[in-house]
């Protein structure tokens, strides 16, 4: 590689370029840590990008209607810290710069969603942003189908490495869209053959140009240092009718001695060799220095989508009143006042009609309401639609033919899902949910995780969620999955035990707007536990008194779901033996935890035995058996120890002793 002659070919852009490559030196030699090569690899793309296409301005990064940029290979994170401060986003500052992954700094190790203007999710698990971007390109779709181009239509910019590319998530993403045909997707793949074990041939030797190809994809492929190939590439990928990708030829850590190495992948902080490379490019300046003209130049990049975006804001202000209010409630995440009044009428009536449904179902009666007066939901199923019951009459299905279709037909692919899910909400404007198995969770997780850090709600709904599942067995039968998800912070976990339960849990996690919602629901039908309509959402508190006892209070039953009806069973065993027994419905522990200390002391009074009854693990339950004023030698759980087994759900909820009489043994043997 002749560093000098790239550079003599393309004085100009080669110095603007050299902004990002020395930022990335000086920023990772002052932390002593970091990923160096890949910033310095893309520097061109990136430049290119910023400089003609990506439609954006650094004094409005909130702007609806911007252009999207993912940088999904998110251990290259200076290349994006690097381009928001040299385009003048306020919050980046040379400061932020100096101290790259620092205590208190914004310029985290990975980009983080929330702590950064200009980062549009969080980077770093490698493939999740390629399934973000999809999501971004069909929250694009389906917004500018519904509010027309003059409101929404813009593109989703994705950088995405080898890494990126070998996690299996991303074939699920590409897959996706190139079904879906999202026109206003391109997505950079930085083809420097290494990894951090070595060149990529160690390990793969997928034909990556075949493969987006094979799905759908329209492909083209450029000279990752050559700006007019760069920008070519991209008007072709721009104007192409399905996603594109663009295989941009580059060399990691590139002019350093450390080119076209593992040892490029990695930090790049000896003094020496930052130097050298420095020299190669003929970069003069003080560590952490950008000469003025070229941070002018810089500034003025990040200034030009100043027009466009006034422009769009001429056009939004002449929408009538109406649409705008809805467009910025929308937006804000806030839903329809409708939707309160709604869920207090459909609770009147399952009261009332009192239906043995399962939650799944119960689940699909709330939206059936829900989504005729939320019209941002937009959900969707893992290929399992007519088990989750994520469907509901008139919704229509989003495809290339009906954009303003709100169920998606995601197929098999929980890991795409939930990320794109994530994406959708990022995106702003829609509301998204979406389908599986409970017990699929662990295809899920990377990316609930993601929504959990991120402080976004997208909605899960995870049916058939115990044992309950019967004969499937104990491969689809979730046990240690609500310990999981419960330890999982700033998620909000529901299992509900009714359909009352259930509709209450769909306007909180509707509601949420920074906290991402799990509904975990039964496949076997429940009897309707909440008799007596309540305006009040009691699942809001998180746990409440389901039925308090008769005569003197000797012990506490705790349940969520499909056990809370056990537990009431097993109540009117103890209380028929003169035993006072209070039943605690526990939907939500999360918010229970967040009630202040007097209102849990009042569902939780000291003295009582407790028993817990969940068909589940017990791992969890201890924080409400002898936390909370309870005692060790007074406290039991009824539930499963280990993975469950094929055969009909009654027999085996018998089978693993989880039953009315088991818990009123339990309760008893405790009294002793």
């Amino acid at each position: 590689m002749d560093i000098a002659a790239l550079a003599a070919a393309n004085p100009d852009h080669w110095a603007r370029a050299a902004c990002i490559r020395t930022l990335t030196l000086d920023a990772v030699a002052a932390a002593n840590s970091g990923h160096s090569g890949m910033p310095m690899g893309m520097a061109d793309v990136a430049t290119v990008l910023f400089d003609k296409h990506l439609s954006f301005d650094a004094s409005a990064p909130d702007w609806p209607n911007r252009d999207r940029f993912i940088l999904s290979a998110g251990h290259g994170s200076m290349l994006i810290y690097s381009l928001l401060h040299l385009t003048g986003y306020a919050d980046m500052t040379l400061e932020q710069i100096k101290n790259f992954r620092q205590l208190g700094a914004i310029t985290a190790g990975h980009p983080e969603y929330g702590h950064v203007k200009g980062v549009e999710t969080t980077t770093g698990p490698l493939g999740q942003g390629i399934a973000n971007a999809v999501g971004f390109a069909m929250a694009e779709e389906f917004l500018r189908a519904k509010w027309g181009k003059k409101v929404i239509d813009h593109y989703t910019y994705c950088i995405a490495g080898d890494g990126c590319l070998m996690e299996g998530i991303s074939q699920e993403a590409i897959a996706l869209a190139g079904r879906q045909e999202l026109s206003r997707l391109v997505v950079f793949w930085d083809n420097n053959n290494i990894t951090i074990d070595g060149e990529v041939s160690l390990s793969d030797r997928t034909d990556q140009m075949a493969r987006f190809a094979a799905s759908g994809w329209d492909v083209f492929e450029c000279d990752g240092h050559d700006p007019a190939a760069i920008d070519a590439a991209i008007t072709e990928a721009k104007a192409s009718a399905g996603p594109a990708m663009i295989a941009c030829k580059t060399h990691i850590a590139i002019g350093s001695s450390a080119q076209d190495t593992a040892k490029g992948h990695g930090a790049l902080t000896d003094a020496d060799l930052v130097s050298d490379t420095k020299a190669a490019y003929g970069w003069t300046y003080p560590a952490f220095t950008i000469p003025p003209e070229l941070k002018s130049w810089w500034e003025s990049v990040g200034a030009r989508g100043v027009g466009a975006r006034k422009d769009w804001e001429d056009r939004f202000a002449a929408l009538s009143a109406g649409k705008k209010a809805e467009f910025e409630r929308a937006f804000a995440g806030e839903m329809p006042k409708k939707l309160s009044a709604t869920v207090k009428a459909l609770k009147k009536q399952l009261s009332e009609e009192r239906p043995k449904v399962a939650t799944r179902k119960a689940s699909q009666m709330a939206l059936e309401v829900i989504n005729t007066v939320v019209p941002e939901t937009l959900g969707g199923s893992a290929d399992l639609t007519g088990s989750n019951l994520t469907h509901t009459g008139g919704l229509g299905t989003f495809s290339p033919e009906d954009r303003k279709g709100r169920h998606i037909h995601y197929g098999i692919r929980e890991h795409a899902m939930a990320a794109a899910m994530n994406g959708m909400a990022l995106h702003g404007g829609v509301k998204p949910y979406g389908g599986t198995f409970f017990t699929f969770t662990d295809y899920a997780r990377p990316a609930m995780r993601l929504s959990a850090l991120m402080g976004i709600a997208p909605v899960y709904v995870m049916t058939h969620d115990s044992i309950g599942v019967g004969e499937d067995g104990p491969t689809h039968q979730p046990v240690e999955h609500l310990a999981m998800l419960r330890a999982t912070p700033n998620m909000n976990v529901f299992r509900p035990a009714d359909a009352v339960e259930t509709a209450e849990a769909w306007e909180l996690a509707l509601t949420s707007t920074t906290t991402p919602s799990t509904l975990a629901l039964s496949r076997q039908g429940l009897p309707t536990v909440r008799t007596g309509h309540k305006t009040k959402n009691l699942t809001a508190q998180g746990a409440y008194v389901l039925a308090d006892a008769e005569g003197k209070r000797q012990a506490i039953l705790m349940a969520t779901g499909s056990e809370v009806a056990i537990a009431m069973a097993a109540r009117d065993l103890l209380q028929a033996d003169g035993i006072g027994c209070r039943v605690v419905s526990m939907p939500c522990w999360e918010l229970f935890e967040a009630q202040d200390e007097a209102y849990r002391k009042r569902v939780l009074p000291g003295g009582p035995v407790r028993v817990a009854v969940e068909a589940a693990i017990r791992f969890g339950w201890d924080r409400w058996l002898y936390g909370e004023r309870g005692k060790r030698e007074k406290a039991g759980f009824v539930g499963m120890h280990d993975f469950g087994a094929s055969a009909p759900a009654e027999d085996l909820y018998t089978h693993f002793g989880i039953t009315a009489e088991a818990v009123a043994e339990k309760v008893k043997s405790l009294l002793k």
